[in-house]
């Protein structure tokens, strides 16, 4: 593994994927059990629209349609295993359906907002982090 002084972030890129009614935001349940937003981390000199659609493709086997242009929002964290730092860039995407296929980085998907997230889910920082600012509007 590669050693990151302590000035640098790992950069991820994440999907918004909003429901019909724009209130509530799609996350996917990890084979360890917690949910995460969609996407990945950034590869040095990639394209950040073609990593997303990328990650999307790979984790739960839909097209994306459309990806901003601009960050929605912008999150640091921790990562628990090492203490290093990271930062979600997070970007509303469309997807062409929600025709799901599971894998090993994505066993289940659901749309989630403060209200309708159950207590009993594990969920990573940033989808905890996305529930308290998250704006429908």
């Amino acid at each position: 593994m590669h050693t990151i002084p302590e000035r640098f972030y790992r950069v991820s890129v994440k999907a918004l994927i909003l429901n019909e009614v724009r209130d509530a935001f799609l996350i996917c349940k990890k084979d360890n059990g917690k949910w995460e937003l969609p996407g990945g981390g950034l590869e040095w000199d990639a394209d950040i629209k073609s990593e997303l659609a990328r990650e999307i493709r790979e984790e739960m086997g839909l097209t994306t349609t459309w990806i901003a242009d601009q960050p929605s929002y912008f999150f640091t964290f921790t990562f628990d295993h090492d203490k290093l730092r990271g930062v979600n860039v997070v970007y509303e995407t469309t997807v062409e359906n929600l025709d799901f296929t599971p894998s090993a980085e994505c066993v289940e998907i659901a749309f989630v907002n403060r209200d309708t997230v159950r207590d009993n889910m594990r969920l990573f920082s940033v989808v905890r982090e996305l529930l308290a600012v998250f704006d429908p509007n």
